[in-house]
């Protein structure tokens, strides 16, 4: 492959990137230039959440709680991007009308001059490189762009949606935070996609808000997990448990028991939070949407 052609470009991207600290700006400038290394633009691997829109054709019958259902959408999202139909989940939607379907949960945003996608990530509570990616991967921060999540606007800002629970029945420290952190045996650092709670004597892992139980049994890597489904397209997950307390299909209430851990003490919990998106399940830092970590 030939990159003299493009290499003004790469050297004028790397000296701009000089002035990059995080490392999620060093993974999207390196991704831009892998791009222009192929011959292709950025937005050949990651189309923006913006070019995706669809649109809905009312038929009799819909709700908003029916279209919301069949995008995998909350109602919320419908209203926000559809502010001419009521907010009703169950009220009817006229026969005909076209709705405007975004590829997931989230908003739209404007952008003002000179902001760059940390200053935009530390705005909306979100990560850089997450925006990055979902609207199009282009080094210039687009005018409009799509801000993900299971938000609630005030606004122009986002309210994360929040579990008022805590996931032990007592409170423990955490061994392992969210995110990049050093690897216990090897000298390297690795992504945790979710904490770990270390657990000298026995004790409970408890549901951090009401849900339906999604997954109860053994899975490689988890041990014995439970997976809970909550309302706002939030999930959470419990590994590492000597047993199980609930079952498939069953309804739980926060603090609801969902089963022993660190029987064999010392042990830990495993706790995750995800969110629902097109592409399944993405972990996301529990700190954010479990505010009674905060106060451990």
């Amino acid at each position: 492959m030939n990159y003299a052609p493009n290499l003004p470009r790469y050297l004028n991207m790397l000296y701009q990137g000089r002035a990059t600290s995080s490392l999620t700006g060093l993974i999207a400038l390196i991704t831009q230039i892998w791009f222009l290394g192929q011959g292709l633009p950025a937005s050949a691997s990651c189309p923006a959440a913006l070019d995706q829109m669809q649109t809905h054709r009312v038929a009799a019958g819909d709700t908003l709680a029916s279209v919301a259902a069949a995008y995998r959408l909350q109602p919320t999202t419908l209203t926000r991007f559809n502010p001419q139909i009521g907010s009703s989940a169950s009220s009817g939607l006229a026969a005909g009308a076209s709705l405007v379907i975004p590829p997931f949960d989230g908003l739209v945003a404007s952008v003002s001059a000179g902001e760059s996608w940390q200053s935009l990530a530390e705005r909306y509570s979100s990560r850089a490189d997450l925006l990055f990616e979902i609207n199009g991967c282009t080094a210039t921060v687009p005018s409009r762009i799509f801000i993900p999540g299971n938000l609630a606007a005030v606004g122009n800002r986002p309210v994360v949606a929040q579990l008022s629970g805590y996931p032990l029945a007592s409170p423990a420290d955490i061994a392992i935070s969210y995110g990049w952190q050093p690897h216990t045996d090897r000298n390297e650092l690795v992504f945790n996609s979710g904490i770990a709670f270390a657990i000298p004597t026995p004790n409970t892992a408890v549901a951090v808000a009401s849900g339906t139980v999604a997954f109860a049994g053994e899975r490689a890597g988890y041990g014995l997990m439970v997976v809970i489904n909550h309302d706002q397209g939030l999930q959470t997950r419990y590994a590492n448990l000597s047993d199980l307390s609930v079952a498939l299909g069953q309804t739980v209430n926060t603090a609801t028991p969902i089963g022993p851990v660190g029987k064999d003490a010392p042990g830990y919990l495993y706790f995750e939070v995800r969110t629902n998106s097109t592409a399944g399940w993405v972990a996301e830092d529990p700190g954010k949407y479990v505010p009674a970590l905060e106060l451990r």
